[in-house]
């Protein structure tokens, strides 16, 4: 049932058993498991919203780093920990 990869091994399972009890309640409802990751079609304007919200998200991250490292300097340097 399950690959020897233990990622895919809990959906599947959970699968299993969630089919076993909508056939047991007489539902026709079945429940699918994909084991791709990531929707793998190709969208450009969903890659573009993805490049440039992570673009964005390291341009604050790197703005925002710098000062960190300042201030612990200063930090250090007000403790005289040299």
């Amino acid at each position: 049932m399950c690959s020897p990869e233990p990622v895919n091994c809990f959906p599947v399972l959970v699968n299993i058993l969630s089919n076993t009890f909508l056939r047991l309640f007489n539902s026709t409802a079945r429940f699918r498991v994909w084991s791709q990751l990531f929707y793998t079609g190709e969208n450009p304007e969903m890659k573009n919203y993805i490049f440039f919200g992570l673009f964005t998200y390291m341009l604050v991250l790197s703005a925002g780093l710098p000062p960190l490292f300042a201030m612990s300097s200063v930090e250090d340097y007000k403790v005289k920990s040299l």
